[in-house]
């Protein structure tokens, strides 16, 4: 195999992507959320259909990414205006720089329209929330509201 094959490729998402997407989903926040969300959240996010709806309805309205590697979709972003809504890789790809190259993707895309971008995640996602501080996200403040706590995380133009 070339190394061309190996390499990630990150493309707008399409519709015929909605089920690999959805499915990347409900197996990222099987995965990986339930130490922070716990059984009975990630449960409930899953067998509601939320996860599936949440990718469904920006799916049609633009602003999802796909991040290929091998012509399997192993991650993908969400873009809402100036936030990055969600960011996921295969739990079975991390560690292997394409979070990095995802979140790059999305920052560059971003910042081309927007002087300051912004992002939520889980205040006790832990292994997220260093991911985006070794990235060079400012920390903001935590934000109010309704289920688990999530913090703010910013950057602008000039990397801070």
């Amino acid at each position: 195999m070339s190394t061309e094959q190996h390499r990630p490729t990150i493309r707008p998402a399409a519709g015929l992507d909605l089920d690999d997407l959805q499915a990347l989903a409900r197996r990222t926040i099987d995965t990986c959320y339930r130490g922070f969300l716990g059984d009975e959240g990630v449960d409930w996010f899953i067998g509601s259909g939320a996860s599936d709806a949440h990718v469904r309805s920006h799916l049609e309205r633009g602003g999802v990414h796909c991040l290929s590697q091998d012509g399997r979709i192993v991650g993908f972003s969400i873009l809402d205006g100036p936030t990055i809504d969600l960011m996921m890789v295969d739990p079975d790809h991390r560690r292997r720089g394409l979070g990095r190259l995802l979140l790059r993707h999305v920052e560059d895309t971003l910042l081309a329209r927007y002087s300051t971008i912004r992002l939520e995640s889980f205040a006790d996602n832990a292994g997220a929330n260093s991911f985006y501080e070794a990235c060079g996200w400012a920390r903001g403040d935590r934000l109010e509201g309704e289920g688990p706590a999530k913090v703010e995380y910013t950057r602008d133009g000039t990397g801070g």
